[in-house]
This record gives structure tokens, C-alpha cells and sequence, in this order.
């Protein structure tokens, strides 16, 4: 059989500041794969998903996320993870339709029963997302891993990216911060009662309820707020786009607690990589508040959505997302200063 010639290819850049910090930026800087006419959308812009063109309407979109425990129930720690990967689909505006769990277990170290309730903590946010389980894989790992490979479909219309924000257009975000410093606490046995359930409260919710809601209004750029703490995805919305982002300091909803474990020295280790990754793009960085700077850069785990709308629709955005118990807020402007972000 003749070989297929390919003569375009695509390169992955991920070799600066461009692009984020990850692992597999750094492996992948460099390498080149075809260029396939369907991909519409891959991680070289740091997009949530793959998108792949399957029709010239629709697209399949794909994503994977996991972590080790990050609360002590398992059942709770299943149903987080599924919220986190579900989410990304939810990001751009995709409706999830499949996932496969991804299991990291030390089966001679831990009793078969830890993964079976972290499992149906997945299961339980998986059916409310009806997103069917269609199987998954397992290694045996001496520390314990759960998350899902989740396949979705969109309308190649209504997909939303997450570095075309519009000049002029509102930003908003769904869920408070401070996941990343109540997880730490927790670790460090000093969380309070009050900041724990608030945080898992956050982290399992799903975001289908805020994408269902934004579907009904002219998105202009949209991305949910992850590892990279709201800096670092604020940073992919305007890298490449020609704007900048104002962000109200004052505005950001906070969950309980979380100034005082700051005060307190109980900062993720993520923060830190964080800092020294995206702080080169905040305006007067070096004059912030330390306390506020933490904040901005803690790394979330089933964070809210972070997205983009025109000023016109802001009350009808807030009063709907607040309808359906969505604590939904304003937190900044679109601005002209390109790839640059002001903290007021």
C-alpha cells in the first residue's frame, strides 16, 4: 500500500510564557502533528477541550482530569472529581455525554471499599449531569487517583472559547475563591467547621446549572477557573485576544475563613508556581497586597465559570444565575490594555 503523505503540520509552542505552566507543555514544546482540518479546537491555546468537527454542525469534545483526595470522604472526593472534569465540557459550551473513570489505587493498602464510595461519589454527580459511565481503567499506585476521561457534544455555533473576550463586555464568575487555601487547612487540621462545608458545598456543584444559564445570552469568551487560581485563567482569556482585564478586588466573593489561613502561612504549593508564572502580567504587581495576591492565585479545584458578556446583559445574567441559587458575580471589565491585567 502507497503511504499517505502529510505535508502540514501543527507545532506545539508551549514553550513560554504564552502558554501555561504544565508538564505537558513543557514535553510537548517543539513536537509536530498533522494538521487536521476537523480539530477545531486543542490545548495549544490552552482551550478546556479537544474539539473535532464530526459534521458541519457538530463537534465531539473531549477532556480528562484527576487528582489524589483532597477531602476525607470519599464519597464527597468522587463527586468533586467528577464535578471538575464534567466542568470543562460546561466551559465551552458542550453538554457532556460519556465519561470513563481513571483509577490510581493501592489495592494492597487501602480496602476495596474506599474506592468503591469514591466511585459512587462520581456515579451521583455523573447522573445528575446524565452523562452516562461507559467503563475506565485502573493501575495499582501507591498513592490513590480518581477522575474521568468525559466526551461531550456541541453545536459548532455555540462553542465558546476562552481567549475572545470583547472590548467593553463584562466579567463574571460563578463561585468564590479559596478552595486551594481551605484544602490546605484541612491538611494541616487547622479548617474550620464553617469554611470546610462551604468548600465542598463549591466544589460539588456542578456547572451545568451557569452554562445552561449562559447559553441564553451573547457570550463572548468563557473558561473555568482551575489550578492556574483565577490570574492564571484570566491570563489565557486575553493571551492573543488584544485586551486586557480590569478586576475589582473588592467584588471577588471569597468563601469563608480563607484571609485567615493566609495570614496563617497556609498557602498551596500551586500558588506559589502560580505567582511566578502569570505575576508578570498584573499592572504594579510588586505594589498589590501579599494577602490579596494569594488569594488570586490559588489554585481551584471545581472552580466557577470565568466568562465574558456584554454590559447590557448584566442583570439579566446575575438575576438568573441568583434564580437558580447561583451566587453569580460582576468582577471586572474587558479593557484595551493588551494582555495586561489591573487589579483595582
Amino acid at each position: 500500500m502507497k503511504p499517505v503523505r502529510l505535508t502540514t503540520y501543527t507545532r506545539f509552542s508551549g514553550c513560554g510564557a504564552k502558554l501555561g505552566p504544565g508538564l505537558l507543555d513543557k514535553a510537548l514544546c517543539g513536537l509536530t502533528q498533522p494538521a487536521y482540518p476537523q480539530l477545531l479546537g486543542d490545548y495549544t491555546t490552552s482551550e478546556d477541550c479537544g474539539i473535532y468537527a464530526i459534521n458541519d454542525t457538530d463537534a465531539l469534545i473531549q477532556t480528562i482530569d484527576f487528582f489524589p483526595p483532597i477531602v476525607d470522604d470519599p464519597f464527597i472526593f468522587g463527586r468533586i472529581a467528577a464535578a471538575n472534569a464534567l466542568s470543562d465540557i460546561y466551559a465551552m459550551g458542550g453538554r457532556p455525554l460519556t465519561a470513563v473513570s481513571v483509577v490510581c489505587f493501592p489495592k494492597d493498602d487501602l480496602d476495596l471499599s474506599y474506592l468503591r464510595e469514591i466511585t459512587a461519589g462520581g456515579l451521583d454527580a455523573l447522573i445528575e449531569a446524565e452523562t452516562a459511565l461507559v467503563g475506565g481503567h485502573s493501575v495499582d499506585d501507591p498513592e490513590p487517583k480518581f477522575g474521568y476521561s468525559v466526551t461531550g457534544i456541541l453545536k459548532i455555533a455555540g462553542m465558546l472559547r476562552n481567549n475572545t473576550p470583547r472590548r467593553g463586555d463584562a466579567l463574571f464568575l460563578t463561585k468564590a475563591l479559596g478552595t486551594g487555601l481551605i484544602n490546605t487547612a484541612l491538611r494541616a487540621e487547622m479548617v474550620s467547621d464553617r469554611a470546610l462545608q462551604a468548600s465542598i458545598r463549591s466544589m460539588s456543584e456542578l456547572n451545568r446549572q451557569s452554562a445552561e444559564v449562559i447559553s441564553g445570552f451573547d457570550i463572548s469568551a468563557c473558561t473555568d477557573v482551575t489550578g492556574f487560581g483565577l490570574i492564571g485563567h484570566a491570563c489565557e482569556m486575553i493571551l492573543g485576544s488584544g485586551t486586557g482585564l480590569t478586576i475589582s478586588a473588592a467584588a471577588l466573593p471569597v468563601l469563608p475563613d480563607v484571609f485567615e489561613y493566609i495570614s496563617l502561612g497556609l498557602i498551596p504549593e500551586g500558588t506559589y508556581r502560580n505567582k511566578e508564572f502569570r505575576s508578570s502580567f498584573i499592572r504594579d504587581y510588586d505594589s498589590l497586597d501579599a494577602d490579596l495576591v494569594d488569594l488570586l492565585f490559588d489554585p481551584q479545584t471545581s472552580g466557577g465559570l470565568l466568562f465574558t458578556a456584554g454590559e447590557q446583559d448584566e442583570q439579566q445574567i446575575i438575576s438568573q444565575m441568583h434564580d437558580r441559587g447561583i451566587e453569580a458575580v460582576r468582577i471586572g471589565t474587558v479593557t484595551g490594555e493588551i494582555e495586561e491585567i489591573v487589579i483595582v
